[in-house]
């Protein structure tokens, strides 16, 4: 049976940051994804003729460490400026510029590529799904994974590992490691991830013949992001104003979370997205309402409402096991890699056999 140092259950960023560190410590880390890609809400959907980003819309660094990854992406020329300038659409349907004009962040080739390039040099296996963790009697986890590929050769699978970190959104982490409660990890201590709540989202991407792009330029001269104040609508992004080329308009809409709880279970979305797209259309342009494509994704578990105040979870068993995540210490791409590097420095201190690694990993990819 297959075993390694560690096992780490997410690609996201927090698994990623930590998978990177440990790993150039020194670690053998294997990182487990149940998706077929890398990088968690740093979402891009792939289509035939254009891309769209359909979680995190862009990055805005606020501290040091998170700057300085920015930094060396933009001079990787992963990211660029995407604009400095969010508008707010009020109930009266009239924009304004908010006074913070910061520069966004994005991928010009999409989101997800951030983590794809936060990923190299990683044992990254994708299609596992974890749906069993034990602690063996020598102390040793044993990871039991389901292959998410529905014609697999091999449907299950084992995986050993001397420590454990789990970088997936809290309620999913619980779901997991409940059955360790009380024989294993304190309930008191299961409850704390169970306080972490999640507000849902449903996004929608539209294309839209190329000479509406004319039209709205022509109606919205440099607007490109747009924080809406209404019932149903949360975000309106020009999200193919962020690729380098690209002739067709592609909108993303992004529910609020109240509109998203009225939906969430609903099996076919596609009357859900246009009932977002005429809300827009009202707001701003009729077009809006008409597009050539359209696809909408359901994000359960999209922004932290309720986050731990520590940038880890420690499960306090004598086989490491730690949980991260946005939602350790904060809510955003930011905290996640904060909370990313907190594990592994607290998981380095507590397997003791390595030196530690630099927290600006990138520098070594």
């Amino acid at each position: 049976m297959e075993a390694v140092d560690i096992a780490i259950v997410g690609a996201g960023i927090a698994g990623l940051t930590c998978a990177q560190q440990l790993q150039q410590a020194g670690y053998r880390v294997a990182v487990l994804e149940k998706s077929r890609g890398v990088g968690g809400r740093l979402a891009t959907r792939r289509l035939p003729d254009a891309r769209a980003d359909h979680g995190t819309c862009y990055l805005s660094p606020k501290g040091e460490l998170f700057g300085e990854l920015i930094t060396h992406l933009v001079e990787k020329d992963v990211v660029q400026v995407w604009t400095d300038t969010i508008h707010t659409l009020n109930s009266d349907r009239t924009l304004q510029a908010i006074s913070d004009r910061v520069p966004r962040y994005v991928a010009p080739d999409g989101m997800s590529v951030i983590a794809k390039y936060l990923a190299t040099g990683l044992d990254i296996r994708l299609s596992q799904r974890v749906i069993g963790l034990e602690l063996t009697a020598d102390q040793t986890w044993s990871l039991t994974m389901e292959n998410a590929q529905p014609d697999a050769a091999v449907p299950t699978s084992t995986l050993l590992a001397r420590a454990v970190l789990v970088a997936i959104p809290a309620p999913q982490a619980v779901t997991l490691l409940a059955p360790l409660e009380a024989a294993i990890v304190s309930s008191e201590l299961i409850q704390q991830l169970r306080s972490v709540e999640f507000d849902p989202c449903i996004a929608v991407m539209a294309g839209y013949p190329e000479d509406c792009l004319k039209a709205w330029q022509t109606e919205y001269a440099d607007v490109k992001a747009i924080a809406v104040q209404h019932p149903d609508l949360g975000w309106i992004g020009l999200d193919s104003s962020k690729r380098r080329t690209s002739s067709q308009p592609v909108f993303v809409v992004q529910s609020t979370a109240a509109f998203a709880n009225q939906f969430l279970e609903v099996a076919d979305l596609s009357a859900v997205g246009q009932k977002l797209l005429q809300s827009a259309a009202e707001l701003l342009v009729p077009w809006v309402a008409t597009p050539e494509w359209m696809q909408v994704h359901r994000w359960r578990y999209s922004f932290t409402v309720s986050p731990l105040s520590d940038r880890y979870w420690s499960a306090k068993t004598t086989a490491p096991l730690v949980c991260a995540g946005d939602w350790c210490g904060g809510i955003r791409v930011e905290s996640a890699l904060s909370s990313g590097q907190a594990a592994a420095e607290y998981l380095n201190q507590q397997m003791g056999d390595r030196p530690s690694a630099t927290p600006r990993f990138w520098q070594a990819i």
